[in-house]
């Protein structure tokens, strides 16, 4: 299966183990949850959903590469202990508690998270004299005589033998206490990642139409041949960063990440084509509508990299758009729940500064608790700073207020400001989108180009549920056109109406 089936199986084992009964017991006691065993090759994004996993679930994250561990610091050191059967004192062989059995209690003391994932990678790679010991890890959950605490989840990783010269196969016995899930690399799966990460459009319009290049592994008589979706998202990255610095990409970057010979020149020659193109269509242009009948002629003649290039770019900078005025809308909804709780907090406490800063200093060590507990992804984190920013702005509103009332009423008057000014920007960015779909009709018409921009637009989650709080005449009118299901923006705009 894709990765992206591979975690909705795992959150919904997650999901099943953490169910408890009437009496708060776990329905499948700790020692009957088979843990996950995640098996495929490497660079897929295995590790990065089991944080996307921990993040939408709200438990904590402990990640380990059982490769860097021995005996000693899984299982713990041994020390003598005193102790008296039958009335005779014996000397006893005990264990510190494992490095890695402690590392959980730790996270659960400073977040107070009492539910997670513990994340064993590259767990058919252990060393010989710990392999015993991790097998019986599995089994019972218990490692030199401490147990995995209840609410904790074990997921393992590993990569076939054929891509890891010291993977070594589990037994029948092992196997039959796992959940063994295989994932194989899907293009598919992954670009729907790559549109929320923000994926360099160079990347995405390349592997569009070369998905042959999108993963490959082997080994050759001239050394080990590799390109990964892993190695793909750490160049895009690099790529962005080259551009906000005037720094030029050339093969000799490419080839660091996508360690293919074959690939890494194909992806730099194109890459020198997707720039020519850049400079020959002013994208920004296109989208304000600012549209010479010579550049629609020239476009309308164009070959297919060509205009496969352009209308990625159109996409690219729609895309970054939407998903700039979709992160503004979650954090103006945020604030407004901020919002509400400094006005609920009046019944309890008539001070205004003092609510606004208990608030405040609720959400930083909110922020700092997710970060210890990896259950806040980038972005969440983000925005919870961005959130403290903007209730910091009004501070100076809650100070110089009379009385609660008025500082409320401030408040929110400043709020309805952040609001009309993302209105405004969300107006111009559903123009420009409309005008990504006049460009393309007037060059192409309701061919294969139209069919593109449309279904990309439709595979974004952003963009969808931008087009449905906000509209698009334009995208409506080539949907249906195109016979395009509809049924998803309306869900989509249901669901804010009634702000679920």
């Amino acid at each position: 299966m894709n990765i992206s089936k591979a975690k909705e199986q795992i959150r919904n084992a997650i999901t099943a183990y953490l169910t408890k009964d009437d009496l708060g017991n776990y329905v499948i006691p700790v020692e009957k949850q088979r843990p996950v065993l995640l098996i495929g090759p490497p660079g897929i994004g295995k590790t990065a959903i089991m944080e996307q996993l921990a993040s939408e679930l709200g438990i904590g994250l402990i990640s380990y590469s059982m490769t860097h561990h021995t005996r000693q610091s899984a299982i713990g050191l041994p020390f003598i202990s005193r102790k008296v059967y039958g009335g005779e004192e014996c000397d006893v062989t005990e264990y510190t508690m494992s490095e890695i059995i402690a590392s959980v209690y730790d996270l659960m003391e400073t977040t107070g998270v009492r539910q997670g994932i513990l994340f064993l990678d590259e767990i058919n790679c252990v060393s010989e004299t710990l392999s015993p010991l991790m097998m019986q890890f599995l089994q019972y959950k218990v490692f030199g005589g401490h147990r995995l605490p209840e609410g904790w989840i074990v997921v393992t990783a590993g990569n076939p033998s054929e891509y890891n010269d010291s993977a070594r196969e589990f037994d029948i016995v092992t196997l039959d206490r796992l959940k063994k899930i295989e994932v194989e690399p899907d293009f598919e799966a992954w670009k729907e990642y790559a549109s929320a990460v923000q994926m360099h459009p160079a990347v995405m319009s390349f592997l569009q139409s070369k998905r042959n290049h999108f993963y490959h592994v082997e080994t050759t008589v001239s050394g080990k041949s590799i390109v990964t979706p892993r190695g793909w998202e750490d160049l895009s990255k690099m790529l962005q960063l080259y551009e906000k610095n005037g720094i030029e990409a050339d093969e000799d970057l490419i080839v660091q990440y996508l360690q293919n010979r074959k690939t890494a020149k194909e992806f730099a020659v194109y890459l020198d084509l997707f720039n020519k193109y850049k400079e020959k269509y002013p994208v920004d242009a296109i989208l304000e509508g600012e549209i010479p009948d010579e550049m629609a002629e020239r476009a309308s003649g164009a070959g297919f990299d060509e205009v496969y290039t352009l209308i990625g770019l159109m996409l690219s900078n729609v895309k970054d758009d939407v998903h700039e005025r979709m992160e503004e809308r979650r954090l103006f909804e945020s604030v407004k729940l901020c919002i509400k709780e400094y006005k609920a907090a009046e019944s309890v406490n008539p001070e205004p500064a003092d609510n606004m800063n208990q608030l405040i200093a609720r959400i930083e060590s909110g922020r700092e608790a997710g970060l210890k507990a990896h259950s806040l992804t980038r972005e969440e984190s983000d925005r919870m700073l961005r959130t403290v920013s903007c209730l910091y702005d009004m501070t100076d509103l809650v100070k110089d207020a009379p009385d609660y009332e008025s500082s409320y009423g401030s408040i929110r008057d400043a709020y309805g400001k952040l609001v009309a000014a993302h209105n405004e920007k969300a107006e111009h960015t559903r123009s420009r989108m409309d005008n990504m779909f006049r460009f393309t009709d007037r060059c192409w018409g309701e061919g294969k180009e139209m069919l593109m921009a449309a279904t990309e637009l439709t595979a974004d989650p952003d963009s969808v549920s931008f087009i449905s709080i906000y509209g698009c005449d334009e995208y409506f009118r080539h949907n249906k056109g195109l016979l395009l299901d509809e049924r998803d923006i309306e869900i989509k705009k249901q669901i804010e109406e009634l702000g679920l």
